[in-house]
């Protein structure tokens, strides 16, 4: 099945397309702990995609101004930025793939209200070429050079 995409901006007042959207689920209870087991040495403050998203872009250009407004955004703190975009990564680590992941929490007064303002998770923000390979086929060779790697 061929990948589709909805623009956020016709999405917002349309319930129809906001059905279509495919939101990232929390990281698999048995996946964290082979995680923190394989790369992570046991420390879970390492752990820090068990809650995550992805955001694809067309451009470059409107990647790069969705990460202003990220760092441009008091209620939220980046707490790291990886490049997988930049022409000097090594996409031998991750079988090719590329994005820029961002490691945050949102502070303001709910979150503290909840306990969560010291939660960490993830934003992936990928190009369109790259999210069509993101899919339930290229996800499983991933999954497969990754346990090949003891990952």
């Amino acid at each position: 099945r061929a990948a589709m995409f909805t623009l956020w901006e016709a999405a917002v007042n349309d319930p129809s397309l906001q059905r279509d959207i495919k939101w990232g689920r929390i990281k698999k209870p048995q996946r964290a702990v082979e995680k923190l087991l394989r790369s992570y040495k046991q420390d879970v403050s390492r752990l820090v995609d068990v809650s995550r998203e992805s955001i694809v872009f067309d451009s470059l250009d409107d990647l790069a101004k969705c990460l202003q407004a990220i760092g441009a955004d008091r209620q939220v703190v980046v707490v790291r930025a990886k490049n997988k975009l930049d022409h000097k990564y090594d996409t031998a680590l991750t079988a090719g793939y590329r994005d820029v992941s961002v490691n945050l929490r949102i502070e303001t007064a709910e979150t503290a209200l909840l306990q969560v303002d010291n939660h960490v998770c993830e934003v992936q923000l990928l190009l369109k070429a790259f999210a069509v390979l993101k899919n339930e086929e290229g996800h499983a060779r991933y999954i497969r050079f990754r346990n090949d790697r003891a990952e």
